[in-house]
């Protein structure tokens, strides 16, 4: 989340200071004065809302309210003024192109083009009311060296990140779970940032473990980073005892009757600098502790940096990932803000497969061209 909203605040203030120099084609004066003060206050004002908001990972209530108007009006905002930049400088190549003399009225693009703002703020309420929405399926074929007989064919389920609380209700997580488990499913991996609302944490852990006869294999569970944040380690580490649910927290579990597959889960490392690889290493290390070397293996990770870890060890066919949400934003399939290594779907490292879940929830409560998806991963033995 740190480098998202610092990519996002950059991205906001060059929007403000093209804003601030494109305003002098509508005003003059003490009235261009004035509007340029008051866009400044408003964005600097909303962006400082949204910081705080998101710094003490406050969203439900009063603060979820304040939130989506504020991102709507940013984010439209910025989708405005790159359609605004766009035409003008194809009407600028256009007019090069043909040669045409300057007229000082064409600078006055903004004038009357009504048609631009319209567009911004109808296509951020697109990714709020509309995409944010709109569950996608995705399905994959993972051919896994040594896959045991009883494995072969097997179909896993992944969502991630569904962050419970005022975007997300308990009612559409069970909804959620539903939709899943009629997709045929066998077994259902959700790799952390589910349990985001110390008012609804509880109700939802019910609903989670109530479906958990809905997969033949069953549930099986990695924490991420908003679970520290609500406060949910401890309802984690009671799903844990009960056992309808299987928690993995850095370690790993045979599923039973797919002869010698495993399923391994890690911690979410807060390490930062020097000790952050470390910590990951230890994590890892731990999750695999238990893991004959000859048996099949799928990681469960919050962070998707495990996907490195899982390659370079050699004996893990997949890597199931969240925490990124994709971007929330993408043009043509790709992530618009690539703030980590993998931030978005499938990559390859030596025959180990690692996936970046886009998430089915949010914090941030718009998504354009990074619809939430359910994962579907099929297993198929490879022959070597």
């Amino acid at each position: 989340m740190p480098g998202f909203f610092v990519i996002f605040l950059l991205v906001v203030l060059a929007c403000l200071g093209l804003c601030l120099y494109a305003l002098g084609y509508l005003a003059q004066g003490r009235r261009l004065r004035d509007l340029r003060i008051a866009l400044t206050a408003i964005e600097l004002g909303g962006v400082g809302l949204l910081y705080y908001l998101f710094r003490t990972h406050e969203t439900g209530g009063w603060a979820g309210a304040m939130t989506l108007p504020i991102i709507l009006l940013l984010v439209g905002q910025l989708i405005t003024l790159a359609f605004v930049v766009c035409a003008v400088l194809g009407r600028m190549l256009w007019r090069r192109m043909q040669y045409a003399p300057y007229d000082a009225e064409r600078r006055r693009v903004l004038k009357n083009a009504a048609l631009y703002p319209a567009a911004g703020f109808l296509l951020s309420s697109y990714g709020a009311f509309i995409e944010r929405t709109s569950t996608v399926r995705r399905d994959y074929t993972i051919p896994v060296p040594h896959l045991p007989p009883a494995a072969d064919g097997m179909v896993i389920a992944q969502i991630s990140d569904v962050h419970l609380g005022t975007y997300f209700s308990v009612e559409e997580f069970d909804l959620l779970l539903r939709e899943t488990a009629m997709g045929g499913a066998d077994l259902l991996a959700v790799t952390g940032d589910l349990f985001d609302d110390e008012r609804q944490n509880e109700a939802a852990a019910e609903v989670l473990a109530a479906h958990a006869g809905d997969y033949s294999d069953g549930i099986w569970y990695c924490i991420g980073n908003h679970e520290y944040y609500r406060n949910a380690r401890p309802l984690v580490e009671r799903l844990q005892r009960e056992g309808r649910v299987h928690v993995l927290l850095n370690s790993a579990e045979q599923v039973a009757g797919r002869g010698a597959l495993y399923l391994a889960g890690v911690d979410y490392p807060f390490a930062r600098g020097d000790a952050y690889v470390p910590q990951r290493a230890a994590y890892f290390a731990a999750a695999m502790r238990d893991v004959p070397a000859d048996a099949a293996a799928v990681l469960l990770a919050h962070h998707s940096d495990f996907i490195d870890d899982a390659a370079a060890h050699g004996g893990v066919p997949l890597t199931l990932t969240g925490h990124t949400h994709g971007s929330q934003f993408g043009i043509l399939g790709q992530p618009l803000f690539p703030v980590f290594k993998y931030t978005r779907g499938m990559t390859e490292t030596r025959g180990s497969y690692g996936y970046v879940h886009c998430g089915n929830g949010s914090w941030f409560p718009l998504r354009i061209g990074c619809p939430p998806e359910i994962a579907y991963f099929r297993l198929e033995r490879k022959d070597v």
